[in-house]
């Protein structure tokens, strides 16, 4: 699970890609995909390697006016999907 000062970050080879023909975002890697829905690219719009997960969702928590431990519960469990399947490095 993803503690409040562990910094997340897009591995080598892993990124942001606007899908033009689908249009819509994916998170591409080498021989992979994933089609991302609109929280999804939320979240990984804010990912870049010097915030940690604590910033990440208190920034989201006030963008969205939501609350900080339900966007920190959310966040988690997608991050540490993408952590588990390769798509995300993590440091504490």
């Amino acid at each position: 699970m993803m503690k409040p000062a562990d910094i997340p970050t897009l591995p080598r080879g892993v990124r942001l890609h606007f899908d033009r023909v689908r249009e819509t975002w994916v998170l591409l890697a080498p021989e992979r995909a994933v089609t991302l829905d609109m929280v999804g690219h939320a979240i990984l719009s804010e990912v870049d390697g010097r915030r940690s997960f604590g910033e990440i969702t208190q920034m989201l928590a006030a963008k969205y006016d939501a609350p900080p431990e339900q966007i920190a519960e959310d966040s988690a469990g997608f991050l540490s999907a993408l952590r588990d399947r390769r798509f995300l490095d993590v440091t504490a």
